[in-house]
């Protein structure tokens, strides 16, 4: 069986074609020194050994050898063979060799990316820190509990059934999605069943399927205004029209107009992303109906309804009407770990098998061994019972910002539409302060908060000021330390506390 190297040399030997066989055989060997295919102190293959894999005579090979140690590129030790010199030649440095051509002089390009690629990463804000106080979204990735998640996946993959290994094309893993059904029934009040969930690599993965499979390019979506800024990117590259209508503390504002009905309408109405407002019985029933007088799909992100830390859970609007015109996304991003890539769809049956089918064209399903062991985990209850553990968790830290932000700042920096839910909040600011300087200098004390008024769509005067903090992957001494530092910040932006006096 010939090795690697000795592949490259003949792949290298059928291009060069002049000379003789030791010549040519000289030439590739010195080409793979410089490349570094063989790196300085390398040693060579014994001649015998390279002629015969090489199907040459070894007269050939040892001619190589010699030709190579004159022009001082090898050097033999007696009784361990020849090896890469250290340091190539100097005349190497300073003179061609064979028929190499001089590099030409690079021109640039003006333009790298089209213009569809420059327009998202003109809009690009995914931040390189995804972790620590107070990066908003991210859960306790440490809390999970990865010792039995593990031993389940270490037993499946002692022994997988081909079908985990191969391509998938059912929408995902068969047993995760009867586990997901069964589960947002109960949880969610989603009326679904195993043929309507697709599996996908997450939210992101989820809005491109959806937009690609039923927009066409210059078609009119609805978003929130503010909203998620990696959905608003996903459409955009997707080349729709973007409606960006305000959202109050009832949630989005339909603003209905006749000349451009919506293909798409994104919500979150469990709860509003950024904001956290609510959407109302009385906007959902507006919503459906629209979608129906329209023919419009409503897409509902159900990010992280599972942490609402007083009161009863929202039910998701999917489930509000029969037969009702949504799709509805969910992800495990935020109630196991961002990392394990998991997300999912519930379409209307009529939708189920053309998405199924374009998920498969697009994307090529995999992971199916961490799809099967997630279904045994949630099967077995302990993703409802790690749900419960986190909620918990998760309503202690968030009461302790609260308070750090009641004592030392104010009820004023409070947003009014906070209703105790997800895995951040919003510390409202002054109108006109600069929030987007306020977060970069608080970056530069170590403190990872977003500002409110990116996430609107453009530069309104109407945009809120603020900042995003997330609480759920800090515990209460290093939110403690961080506040502190973020209180400074805010003091050099002139921002005055405004505590109340007891």
């Amino acid at each position: 069986m010939r090795s690697l190297f000795g592949d490259h040399l003949l792949q290298r030997l059928q291009e060069d074609v002049e000379g003789t066989l030791h010549q040519r055989l000289f030439r590739c060997l010195r080409e793979a020194i410089v490349a570094r295919v063989l790196p300085p102190k390398t040693r060579l293959p014994a001649s015998r050994d390279l002629a015969k894999e090489m199907q040459v005579s070894r007269n050939t090979v040892l001619s190589a050898y010699e030709q190579l140690q004159a022009e001082g590129y090898v050097e033999a030790r007696i009784g361990q063979g020849t090896w890469v010199v250290e340091q190539l030649p100097e005349t190497f440095l300073t003179t061609a060799y064979g028929k190499t051509a001089p590099i030409p002089a690079t021109v640039p390009r003006k333009n790298l990316l089209s213009q569809r690629g420059s327009r998202v990463m003109g809009y690009a804000a995914a931040s390189p820190h995804q972790w620590g106080a107070f990066v908003p979204g991210a859960p306790d990735v440490t809390e999970f509990p990865h010792h039995l998640f593990s031993r389940i996946q270490s037993r499946l993959s002692k022994d997988p059934d081909v079908s985990r290994l191969i391509y998938s094309n059912a929408g995902g893993c068969p047993e995760l999605r009867a586990a997901l059904a069964d589960y947002l029934r109960v949880a969610r009040s989603v009326n679904c069943d195993a043929d309507q969930i697709i599996i996908t690599e997450g939210i992101h993965q989820a809005i491109d399927l959806v937009s690609r499979a039923l927009t066409d390019i210059g078609d009119h979506v609805w978003i929130e205004d503010p909203a998620y800024w990696g959905m608003r990117n996903i459409l955009r590259v997707n080349g729709v029209h973007l409606h960006p209508l305000p959202v109050d503390k009832e949630g989005i504002l339909p603003q209905e107009n006749p000349n451009q009905p919506p293909k798409l309408i994104f919500v979150t109405p469990s709860h509003q992303y950024p904001l956290g407002s609510h959407l109302s019985l009385a906007r959902r029933k507006t919503l459906l109906a629209l979608a129906r007088k329209h023919q419009s799909w409503i897409v509902e992100d159900d990010y992280d309804s599972e942490f609402r830390f007083s009161g009863q859970p929202y039910p998701a609007l999917q489930g509000l009407e029969a037969d009702a015109p949504v799709i509805y996304m969910g992800t495990f991003s935020k109630t196991i770990y961002p990392a394990l890539r998991i997300g999912y769809l519930v379409v209307p049956k009529s939708l189920f098998s053309s998405l199924r089918t374009l998920a498969a064209e697009l994307y090529r399903g995999g992971h199916l061994i961490e799809q099967k062991a997630l279904a045994e985990f949630i099967q077995k209850g302990h993703y409802a019972a790690h749900i419960r553990r986190m909620r918990l968790l998760y309503g202690k830290r968030r009461q302790f910002l609260m308070d750090l932000i009641r004592r030392y700042l104010g009820d004023a920096f409070v947003h009014e539409y906070d209703e105790a839910s997800g895995l951040h909040l919003v510390l409202k600011l002054p109108t006109g302060c600069d929030d987007v300087a306020i977060a970069t200098n608080a970056l530069a004390h170590g403190v990872k908060v977003r500002p409110l008024s990116q996430y609107y769509m453009h530069s309104h005067a109407h945009a809120q000021r603020g900042l995003l903090l997330g609480f759920a992957c800090v515990n209460e001494k290093d939110m403690m330390m961080a506040f502190g530092a973020l209180l400074q910040c805010l003091k050099e932006a002139g921002i005055q506390p405004q505590p109340a006096v007891h």
